[in-house]
C-alpha cells in the first residue's frame, strides 16, 4: 500500500479511504459510531501498526472517538481541523467556520479543474451543499439547504399529519395522494435548489465553470440536472489526501 488511509467523518457515516500517491483507489463506507464494523474492515484490508491515517470530518465527537480508536493501532494518525492546514485560499468572512467537507472539496476541485476554469461543487448528504470556487482557485462561499432525507423528516416532525416518506426519484408533480405529493416536492426541491443556485453563480460570475457533485446522492442529483456534471464519490477524500500532500 503506496499511500495513507484517508477518513471522512459525515454526519450520516464514516468513509475510509484506500490511497495511491495520488488518488483514492477503494472506499469503505461504515457506520459512524460501530466499532464492530471498523474492526472488520480493518481485517479485511490487512491493516498493519504502521499504516499511515488523515482523519477529518464534520462531526467533531465521532472524529475524536474514531481517532482514539485509530491511536490504539496505529503509530500513524494525523488529523485535519482547522483551515489553516489546508492549501487553499479562502475567501469568505469567518473561514473558522466553513466545514472542512467543503474546504477539502474545493482542495480536491483544484486538482481537477482545468486551468483558468471556476468549480461549482455540489454535496448532496443530509445537508447539501453548493460552494463556488473561481478560476484562480480561491474558495468564495456558497450555499446550504437540507438534504432529501432531512427535508422529509422535517415535515413529517413538524407537522400532524404529514407521513414520514422515503425518496422516489421517479417522482412526478403533481402527487396524486399526501406521500407523492411529498416525495414530488422534496425531489424537486433540492435538484431545483441545485439549479437555481447554479444558474445564479453563472449569472454573478459569468465564467467557463465546471460542475463536480459527490455525497451519497450525487448520482441522483446529477441525473436530474439539465446540465452536464462530474460525479465524483471520491471527492472530500481526494481533498484529505492532496491537502495531506502539500503540508
Amino acid at each position: 500500500m503506496s499511500g495513507p488511509i484517508v477518513v471522512d467523518v459525515g454526519n450520516t457515516r464514516i468513509k475510509w479511504g484506500l490511497c495511491s500517491s495520488a488518488h483514492v483507489w477503494s472506499v469503505a463506507p461504515l457506520p459512524a459510531e460501530d466499532t464492530d464494523a471498523w474492526q472488520q474492515q480493518w481485517r479485511e484490508w490487512k491493516l498493519e501498526r504502521g499504516q499511515e491515517w488523515i482523519v477529518a470530518g464534520v462531526h467533531p465527537p465521532r472524529r475524536d472517538a474514531l481517532v482514539a480508536w485509530l491511536k490504539e493501532r496505529s503509530d500513524s494518525v494525523v488529523v485535519l481541523s482547522t483551515f489553516k492546514e489546508l492549501p487553499l485560499q479562502i475567501d469568505v468572512e469567518v473561514p473558522h467556520k466553513v466545514g472542512i467537507d467543503r474546504l477539502l472539496n474545493a482542495v480536491a476541485a483544484n486538482r481537477h479543474r482545468q486551468e483558468h476554469v471556476a468549480a461549482i461543487l455540489v454535496d448532496a448528504g443530509s445537508a447539501v451543499t453548493v460552494d463556488y470556487v473561481d478560476g484562480n482557485g480561491v474558495f468564495k462561499g456558497g450555499a446550504i439547504f437540507p438534504g432529501f432525507g432531512l427535508m422529509a423528516r422535517s415535515l413529517h416532525e413538524h407537522t400532524a399529519l404529514l407521513p414520514i416518506v422515503t425518496l422516489d426519484e421517479a417522482a412526478l408533480p403533481p402527487g396524486t395522494s399526501t406521500t407523492h405529493a411529498i416525495q414530488a416536492g422534496v425531489l424537486h426541491a433540492v435538484v431545483g435548489g441545485v439549479e437555481r443556485l447554479i444558474a445564479e453563480y453563472q449569472l454573478r460570475f459569468p465564467t467557463a465553470f465546471e460542475i463536480f457533485i459527490t455525497g451519497g446522492d450525487a448520482k441522483l442529483v446529477a441525473g436530474k440536472l439539465h446540465r452536464s456534471a462530474h460525479i465524483w464519490p471520491e471527492m472530500t477524500l481526494e481533498g484529505i489526501l492532496h491537502a495531506r500532500t502539500v503540508t
